[in-house]
């Protein structure tokens, strides 16, 4: 072992610091650290969390990219998907893409006598994923999607079943409006009720079977407005884009989720902005006390710095010993603020006692992601900014004559 690391550890672990002012310097520096990863912990696991469950649902719901035609308009009816050039086959083989579905959207009203609520009915057909869906169920089931005949059953959001004071088995009647035409009323069962947290899905979608969709729209009984196309990896969304161009023909084109919903990634991004902000104030907390206890440390052992010096040692190697022992002492402080970070990290992940306002948020609890990359990152971050901080003050070591400090020994 190198004489400075020696020297460190044998002081560090000194029984002498648990006599005099090092003590309280110690403890200072150690809860300081503590205190550092543990807010960082929290601030980059909810953070990242929040915005993966985010973009996570928006993906689960209507997939992660939509496949359209060119001909649509800014309505929310649905235009005949194009099939010059399309392959739903190599859609489907794209790598990532982890299922596809095809759907119809068009607008109408759900009324009761005593309340309406303006809708967008999505029909689906017999590829329809019900088992991703059914993490949004909070009441009834996913019905069986098939595409024979008319099925009358359909899932409503939570808002806007208790907006029409609806429950699963009650019937709704909805009223679509064609141009020059007059409106066409369809009665549907509720066979299931669910729940995203995300305002723009929830105020508006109602999921139905396809040939309704079809029949409001004049389409034939094979035409579809569209396909969800759903990916194993969501942050893989931009190369799998890329792949699927070449898939879907050229009177149709792709829309991202986050290019559907750009309000709410522009909010979901400001998650990055917040994370650097409280990461680095806390970095700077943490420095300017570990400084301190380097600059404390110093000073109390001023008579052991002039007797190293005295016996040969340069000031490289004290500087070296100190910085060591700062950083020594700094070890404790790492491993109890991990402990208690990741603790209450796992007890919100297991429980979710934390609960958040999803009109505001688009969640109803703090979601956690304990990605062992970003906890190993920060205290490692935190040990390699400390160590590179501390060289400038240990600067102060030179400065000291081993004469005066021998002199009051």
């Amino acid at each position: 072992m190198k004489f400075p690391l020696y020297f460190s550890n044998r002081i560090a672990f000194s029984k002498d610091n648990k006599n005099n002012l090092s003590r309280i310097i110690i403890f200072i520096g150690r809860l300081s650290v503590a205190l550092g990863v543990i807010v960082s912990l929290i601030t980059v696991s909810t953070g990242v969390g929040s915005k993966n469950a985010i973009k996570n649902r928006l993906a689960d719901f209507g997939g992660a990219i939509q496949i359209k035609s060119q001909q649509s308009n800014s309505s929310y009816n649905s235009t005949v998907l194009n099939t010059e050039g399309f392959q739903i086959e190599k859609v489907q083989n794209t790598p990532n893409v982890s299922g596809v579905q095809k759907f119809v959207t068009v607008s109408g009203i759900m009324r009761t006598e005593e309340n309406f609520a303006g809708i967008i009915y999505k029909g689906v057909g017999k590829d329809f994923d019900s088992h991703r869906f059914a993490k949004f169920i909070v009441s009834g089931k996913v019905p069986v999607v098939t595409e024979q005949g008319y099925s009358n059953q359909v899932i409503l959001s939570e808002k806007i079943a208790s907006d029409l004071a609806k429950r699963v088995g009650d019937s709704v009647v909805t009223i679509f409006s064609k141009e020059d035409q007059k409106p066409i009323y369809r009665k549907f069962e509720v066979a299931g009720i669910y729940k995203t947290d995300i305002k723009l899905i929830d105020d508006l979608f109602v999921i139905g079977g396809i040939n309704h969709a079809r029949k409001i729209q004049d389409m034939e009984k094979d035409q579809v407005g569209g396909y969800d196309v759903f990916l194993q990896d969501n942050d893989a969304l931009e190369q799998s884009f890329t792949a699927l161009q070449k898939a879907i023909g050229a009177k149709n084109y792709l829309e991202k989720v986050t290019d559907k919903y750009p309000q709410i990634v522009d909010w979901i991004n400001i998650f990055d902005t917040n994370i650097a902000l409280i990461i680095t104030i806390m970095l700077v907390v943490v420095i300017i006390n570990i400084i301190m206890v380097l600059l404390i440390l110093i000073i109390e052992r001023t008579n052991s710095i002039g007797l190293l010096k005295t016996l040969g040692a340069t000031n490289g190697q004290i500087r070296t010993i100190f910085i060591n022992y700062t950083l020594l002492i700094m070890v404790p402080g790492l491993l109890f603020g991990n402990l208690i970070g990741i603790g209450l990290l796992l007890l919100q992940k297991m429980t979710g006692f934390l609960k958040l306002d999803p009109e505001n948020y688009y969640v109803s609890e703090v979601p956690v992601d304990l990605n062992p990359i970003y906890i190993l990152s920060i205290s490692l971050g935190i040990l390699v900014v400390s160590a590179v901080a501390l060289i400038l003050p240990s600067y102060l070591i030179s400065k000291i004559s081993p004469v005066k400090a021998i002199k009051y020994t």
